[in-house]
């Protein structure tokens, strides 16, 4: 008989079981240098991620969009201090150097939400294929689920 794996005492983030499925591979180094977009507002401040905005990772080298001159010229003196940060927030040392590029600081507004897709009717063919495809999954709580999201998903698909 197969051994049982040992009962978690409670469920594991998905960020953990990614991170323990891609250890000791190049994917994980890939998820660590992801991370910089998500500490980069908190590392840098309010004022300085509103108006500059991480483009790519490469090597070392985090490329910076910054949205005017007088900016760049700001942050070309502030760059080791950025690194700085973003390496203590990471717990390792990914950023080396920072490449300033000028361009468009894409700002993140939290207060804003997305707009919802607008649904529609689904046609007669639509729900006849909806029942049918969760009909292999065994466990009759996630067929249910599935079907859910199925149909949730085309009904925001245009029909074109």
């Amino acid at each position: 008989m197969a051994d049982k794996r040992k009962r978690m005492s409670s469920p594991a983030a998905v960020a953990e079981l990614l991170a323990a499925s891609f250890r000791g591979t190049p994917t994980e180094k890939r998820l660590r240098e992801g991370s910089i977009w998500l500490v980069w507002d908190s590392a840098v401040g309010k004022q300085i991620a509103g108006r500059a905005k991480p483009l790519s990772f490469r090597d070392g080298t985090l490329t910076v969009a910054v949205e005017s001159a007088p900016w760049m010229q700001q942050l070309t003196f502030l760059k080791k201090g950025i690194m700085e940060k973003l390496n203590a927030r990471l717990g390792e040392e990914l950023v080396r150097d920072i490449y300033l590029k000028a361009g468009r600081a894409k700002l993140s507004n939290p207060l804003t939400s997305p707009e919802k897709p607008t649904r529609r009717s689904l046609s007669a063919e639509e729900l006849q294929k909806i029942a049918k495809q969760p009909d292999s999954v065994a466990d009759p709580e996630l067929r249910g689920a599935l079907a859910e999201l199925l149909a949730r998903h085309m009904e925001t698909k245009s029909t074109d």
